[in-house]
Formats: structure tokens, C-alpha cells, sequence
């Protein structure tokens, strides 16, 4: 399918790198788009796609420096300086100007802004996208993944006029698009904006290769024996992430030499959480590795040699105790690889995923013996584990394919006919 008025696309976010939720699924559906005959582009401040078909701004980025330093200027107070908001000011005409000589040199017919409309780690970067469009009336798919209210951080802050105006913008070229049904309705309720829910997804059509006997050369290279357990916690280190409950799980399983392996680092929200949890592991006598350091993505592995695609097939059971969750790429990459999860019952969880029927360990923010027993369980009985798995990978193919993106993508294209 191609509709005709619309051929080039470009996507702008912060980030267009490494393994983060966003990135990940930027590269979904631009894999969706390019096989209904799109062209995709990339705007970032940093970007690891091909540099022909790249538009890198370091501004963009939330960690430039006067980028970082507006934020912090912004949030925890309820007053600006005037400097600041000239600062703003300056930073978002440079990107503006960016936007439209981004569209100038790839003839973008469409944009998709990935959650830089969303949660305000560039707050320069959202005004520019939003006035850009009320200037230009381009067709736009704003892709919402983090909304400013959904994060405790953002709740007391010295500009919620920009919030009010970008965070996210309602303009008549403008289709929103959310990954879970909260944040729809939250959408609706506050701002009276219409929305489409496109859950995250996964190339369910596309079985993994590799599987069975996967020679796990990780192991060895991070210090984890051939007959000890691999167990994976497969996201950043943030508060929300609630990676106690993981050492917790790790601790009572009573291993020789307890060990959680976590796949990323702290990211966005700075490392005190990062050093509490070395802390609380060294107190519960579980070893914690990074790996964080040895992954690239598939697009960009550099000099780094394992893919998160080699992690997952290493490991032997994942653990997933989040809080809270826009939706859940991890939980779906589980299933992808035929790994056994045990799984916070968060709110998206609870909304989304768990009607659906999946065959998971569930534990309702506490770690208890009803929980370990169900662990062991798993991890003893090859037949019962196989048999979850294949529901699992059954259950997310019908709901979270490839195939339920393009359905929904293409038609929100549709509607700039």
C-alpha cells in the first residue's frame, strides 16, 4: 500500500540511538513504512542511522549542555530567570531553522515526532517541532510514549506555558497517536484530544533464529559459569524499574553465586537510583553485572559485540518488577524469545496485556514464597516452560504484531488525504 500524496517521512526525537524504548520503536515503524514503499529520515541530536539519510542538530539532544541546563532550571521551582526563557528562546529558533532545512534537503512530506512532543526533556526542541508545524501545516503523527504528567519530576515546574503550548500541541495537521489505553483516555480528559492507540510491537510473523543450543559466548565473557543461571533484568537502572524486587528474587532463589545481569544503564534520571541498587545488592549478597557497555543495536554495533537479540537468547528467566511502564518493550522481546517472565502487575499491565490471557509469573509488588515456588517451577520443568512460552508467543502474534502497527499506521496516513 502507498499513499501517493506522501512519500518521505521523517522521524525527530531527542535520540535516535541505541537501545532505549523509543528508539527501538522508531526503528519498528520505519521498518513498517519502508516496506509499504516510504522513504524514512532522522532527526536527532543522536542518530546512528546511515549518515546519507541523517539530520544530527546537537541541540536536539537533551543531554547538550544548555539543553540539560534549561531543564534543570525548569523543574523542582515554580520561577524562571528571564535569561532562561531567552535562552529557551534562542535554542528553538536554531532547531526551527533546522526543521526546515531538514525538510528542504529530504523533501519531507510527513513528520513523525517520536515522544519529543511528549515528555519535556527538550522543551527548545518541542516548541520548534510545534511551531514549525503551525507554520508549515505539514501532516504529522506525533507518537506519544511519556506523557509530562505521568512523571512525578515534571509535576511542580516553572513552565507550564511551554507545557500548555507543546507538551503535547493540538494543530489541525496533527494526528496523536498513544501506546496504551490510560493514556488515551488521559489525552481526552485533559487536553480533549482525539488519539489512536498503537501498542508497541514486535516481528511476531518473524520466528527468532538460534534458539535452541544457542552457544552463549556472554556468559563466559561477564563471569557467569556454564551451569549457573543467567538471570536478566532487561532495562534501565531507574527508580521506576524497581530493580530491588529483582535482587530480591535473585536472593531467595538461594543460589551458590547469586547474580542479576542488567542489560542498560541509568539513562535520563541522573545515578543515585543506580547507586541504591549497588547498595541494596551488596547488603542482600547478590553480584550485580552490567552489560550495558557490551551491547549495540542491530542498526549500530560499532565496536560493541553483542546485540540485545544475544542477551535474551542467554538468558533463562527475565525479571520485569516495574512500577510503572508506558507499556512494555521489554515484556514483549521476552515473549519474542521464548523466555519465561516474572512480571509486576503495573498499571499498563493490568489495562493492556494481562486481559489478553499471557501465562507469566506475576507478583503484585512484593517478592514472596508463592512467587519463588512459581520461579522454580519454571526453571525445573522444561515441558510446563516450553508449553508458557508457545501461549505466549501465540497470544502476543494475534495482539502486538507488525501486522496491527501497519494496519493502524496506514490508515492514520490515510486521513492526510
Amino acid at each position: 500500500m502507498n499513499i501517493k500524496p506522501i512519500k518521505n517521512v521523517g522521524f525527530i526525537s531527542t535520540r535516535i540511538a541505541g537501545t532505549d524504548g523509543v528508539s527501538l520503536e522508531i526503528e519498528k515503524w520505519a521498518e513498517v513504512l519502508k516496506r509499504n514503499r516510504f522513504d524514512c529520515f532522522y532527526f536527532a541530536g543522536e542518530i546512528d542511522r546511515d549518515e546519507e539519510i541523517s539530520f544530527k542538530v546537537e541541540e536536539a539532544h537533551f543531554e547538550h549542555p544548555e539543553v540539560y541546563d534549561i531543564s534543570k532550571s525548569l523543574f523542582g521551582t515554580t520561577k524562571r530567570t528571564r535569561k532562561i526563557s531567552k535562552n529557551i528562546q534562542k535554542i528553538q529558533e536554531q532547531l526551527k531553522t533546522a526543521l526546515y532545512d531538514f525538510r528542504k534537503k529530504f523533501k519531507i512530506d510527513l513528520i513523525i515526532p517520536e515522544n519529543a512532543l511528549t515528555i519535556p526533556l527538550n522543551i527548545p526542541l518541542g516548541i520548534a517541532i510545534t511551531e514549525f508545524i503551525a507554520e508549515t501545516g505539514i501532516p504529522t503523527i506525533a507518537h506519544h510514549h511519556d506523557f509530562c504528567w505521568e512523571r512525578d519530576r515534571f509535576l511542580i515546574n516553572a513552565c507550564q506555558d511551554y507545557l500548555d503550548k507543546a507538551f503535547p500541541p493540538d494543530l489541525p495537521s496533527i494526528r496523536h497517536a498513544v501506546i496504551n489505553s490510560p493514556a488515551s483516555k488521559q489525552l481526552s480528559h485533559r487536553l480533549g484530544i482525539s488519539n489512536t492507540i498503537i501498542p508497541n510491537v514486535y516481528d511476531f510473523a518473524k520466528e527468532p533464529e538460534g534458539l535452541e543450543n544457542f552457544p552463549c559466548e556472554l556468559k563466559s565473557r561477564i563471569g557467569i559459569k556454564e551451569d549457573e543461571l543467567f538471570i536478566l533484568q532487561p532495562t534501565r537502572v531507574v527508580p521506576r524499574k524497581w530493580i530491588e524486587r529483582s535482587i530480591e528474587i535473585v536472593q531467595n532463589l538461594k543460589l551458590p553465586d547469586p547474580t542479576l545481569v542488567i542489560s542498560h544503564t541509568s539513562g535520563d534520571e541522573g545515578d543515585d537510583y543506580y547507586h541504591r541498587v549497588m547498595e541494596y545488592s551488596k547488603f542482600m549478597g547478590v553480584k550485580i553485572i552490567t552489560i550495558d557497555h557490551l551491547i549495540g543495536n542491530r542498526n549500530a554495533k560499532k565496536n560493541k559485540k553483542y546485540t540485545i537479540a544475544d542477551v535474551y537468547k542467554c538468558a533463562d528467566i527475565i525479571t520485569y518488577p516495574s512500577g510503572y511502564e508506558g507499556f512494555g518493550n521489554a515484556f514483549l522481546e521476552t515473549v519474542y524469545y521464548n523466555k519465561p517472565i516474572v512480571v509486576n502487575r503495573y498499571s499498563i499491565y493490568i489495562a493492556d496485556i494481562e486481559p489478553k490471557g499471557f501465562d507469566v509469573i506475576t507478583i503484585n509488588g512484593v517478592v514472596n514464597v508463592e512467587t519463588v515456588a512459581k520461579i522454580k517451577r519454571v526453571l525445573e520443568d522444561k515441558e510446563y516452560r516450553e508449553k508458557m512460552v508457545k501461549k505466549n508467543y501465540d497470544l502476543a502474534k494475534q495482539f502486538f504484531s507488525f501486522e496491527i502497527l501497519e494496519k493502524k499506521l496506514m490508515y492514520m496516513i490515510s486521513t492526510f488525504d
